[in-house]
């Protein structure tokens, strides 16, 4: 399966969740149930990934946690906040930099509609 199958299927769970729970939950409970629904859906799926990075030479073995990687090919970044920034859809960029993914998704579940709270981002451009 590559990034864009994997990506269809984050998209249809999240809005499906986004319609059944609606807005304004934590973050971490959309994160438990999405997790949940990606496996149901057959995908491998891993939660608070800690993310090695190197700096000057030296490897830090926590440089910094994925809230989802799926498949080991695609990461997400879950929000549950009024509005998304530049700043938000950044950090996923740089997740994907240091990781040499190509494909995240920054979902916000505090947006009105789940189709405003999907952001798609390519390891070099944020769409």
């Amino acid at each position: 399966m590559n990034e864009n199958e994997i990506g269809k299927i984050i998209v249809d769970r999240a809005v499906r969740l986004h319609m059944a729970l609606g807005p304004g939950l934590l973050e971490s409970v959309y994160e438990v149930l999405l997790a949940y629904q990606l496996q149901q859906a057959g995908l491998k799926v891993r939660r608070q990934v800690a993310i090695p990075i190197e700096f000057e030479g030296v490897r830090f073995d926590e440089g910094f946690r994925a809230d989802l990687v799926v498949e080991d090919k695609v990461i997400v970044e879950l929000k549950s906040v009024e509005a998304i920034t530049s700043a938000h859809q950044k950090q996923v960029l740089t997740y994907l930099r240091l990781t040499g993914m190509k494909l995240g998704y920054l979902l916000n579940f505090g947006a009105a509609t789940m189709k405003d709270g999907i952001y798609r981002i390519i390891n070099g451009k944020i769409e």
